[in-house]
């Protein structure tokens, strides 16, 4: 996939200014002509890596600054302000969003600040899960360093060889001094898995299948090895509360593990080789179909980009439970949406079995988009419960063409799905496929 440009036009103009320079005396500095500078000033140029480097050296710049959009979720937490009832009747639309933010970064955070303030009287009470979700958007859930470091751990353990399980038990022995013990359910009760220090081992629960028993290993070994890491990224992200680092903390742990699991450059090879074959994908990696879902939802390595697959996930009462936009810009009303007739629903009558289907939404925008979305059941084993839930991955179907699993599936979007607002707003009598009235007047059940 082509690289995204670096448009930092509102950010060189700033610091122009913050040194009293005209476009002259910077261009001259720079070693570019005033011109240029100038193009690059009102966005119509890119900053090339040459000049960010120049501009650094002679300016004591800080090149975070050039992501201060995250701050506000990036383009996808501002139109998830935009798509406001108010703002309705406006049609605003992705391309509008993008350059309001690129021209006018520091006005879009004024706007979300605007916006995020503006029920004086209601005390705003984040959700801890919605808010590490959103903590970890503002990352398109791609951790570099996180990525690099598990790269070259999984390379070092030879992971790609012999029994996965089998190499993260003896990393565990030989540098932290910890056996793994597979117990039953009843020793711990409501846990997969427990450190116990005093014994100096991990004892997991028999109770979960291969692929989760492996995930929690490599999960302990992350934890181990990659603790200031994560402590630096989880407090980088300036949660409002302990619950909200407490569950961001551990998405970014669980990230690790998967890394582990998947190394980046080989997965994405595999992807790429395989045309993204899920089946193929889950046999040679030794991963659940959850893992790898959400493993997919992590492909933004600069100069590596995978396809920006979105992951949700939904229990047998139709509610969506998890949700990973990665760069996909795909935008869902937690609490909301009911489709029935989008497969995440049809999976539940059809266990075990991979569902594709093409359909349109764009939740908060003018037009709606074209995806391609795949869907199967899983069971989620613990040491107190087993329940089912439905998985889905997206991607828009202009990135489908090569998937393994679009074969034989239209991609006109006249054939698409239309899945419009959901059940409780869409309205329209001659639905095929209605909300039971129980699922429709229960939405926060």
């Amino acid at each position: 996939m082509a690289e995204n440009s670096l448009l930092a036009g509102p950010s060189l103009r700033r610091l122009r200014k913050r040194e009293g320079l005209t476009q002259a005396a910077m261009a001259a500095s720079l070693g570019i002509s005033p011109s240029y500078l100038n193009l690059i000033e009102r966005n119509q140029r890119p900053l090339s890596a040459r000049v960010l480097v120049q501009v650094i050296e002679r300016y004591d710049f800080d090149p975070r600054s050039l992501r201060e959009d995250e701050a506000i979720g990036g383009v996808d937490g501002l139109i998830r302000r935009m798509s406001d009832s108010r703002f309705e009747d406006l049609g605003i639309d992705r391309e509008e969003v993008q350059e309001f933010l690129a021209s006018a970064p520091q006005a879009a955070a004024a706007f979300a600040r605007l916006y995020d303030n503006s029920h004086p009287g209601e005390r705003r009470n984040e959700d801890p899960l919605d808010e590490a979700r959103q903590a970890a958007e503002r990352w398109q859930n791609h951790f570099a360093d996180l990525d690099q470091a598990a790269e070259e751990l999984a390379d070092q353990l030879r992971l790609s060889r012999g029994d996965i399980s089998a190499a993260l038990i003896e990393r565990l022995r030989e540098k932290h001094r910890l056996s793994v013990r597979f117990i039953p359910a009843e020793v711990i009760p409501g846990l997969v898995q427990r450190l116990d220090l005093h014994s100096r081992q991990l004892q997991v629960s028999e109770m979960l299948p291969g692929a989760a028993r492996r995930f929690q290993i490599a999960r302990q070994v992350g934890i181990l090895e990659q603790r200031d890491a994560i402590d630096t990224i989880v407090a980088g992200a300036n949660l409002s509360s302990a619950e909200a680092r407490g569950c961001f903390r551990e998405h970014v742990t669980d990230y690790v593990a998967a890394a582990l699991l998947m190394p980046y450059r080989r997965f994405l090879r595999a992807c790429e080789q395989t045309g993204y074959d899920l089946a193929v994908l889950q046999r040679r990696f030794a991963v659940s179909f959850d893992q790898l879902a959400q493993r997919l939802t992590t492909l933004q390595r600069v100069g590596e980009r995978g396809l920006p697959f979105f992951n949700a996930r939904f229990g047998r009462t139709g509610r969506m439970v998890h949700f990973s936009a990665g760069a996909s810009g795909a935008i869902f009303p937690l609490d909301g949406a009911r489709w029935p007739a989008w497969v995440p629903y049809a999976a539940f009558e059809s266990r075990g079995t991979m569902l594709v289907q093409a359909v349109t939404f764009g939740e908060g925008e003018a037009s709606q988009r074209h995806w391609l979305t795949i869907a199967r059941t899983i069971e989620v084993d613990g040491a107190a419960c087993s329940a089912r839930r439905s998985v889905v991955l997206g991607v828009e179907v202009r990135f489908a063409g090569d998937l393994a699993l679009a074969r034989g599936i239209s991609l006109d979007v006249q054939d698409a799905v239309p899945l419009g607002v959901g059940c409780p707003r869409c309205g329209r009598a001659d639905c095929l496929t209605p909300a039971p009235a129980r699922m429709a007047n229960s939405l926060n059940g």
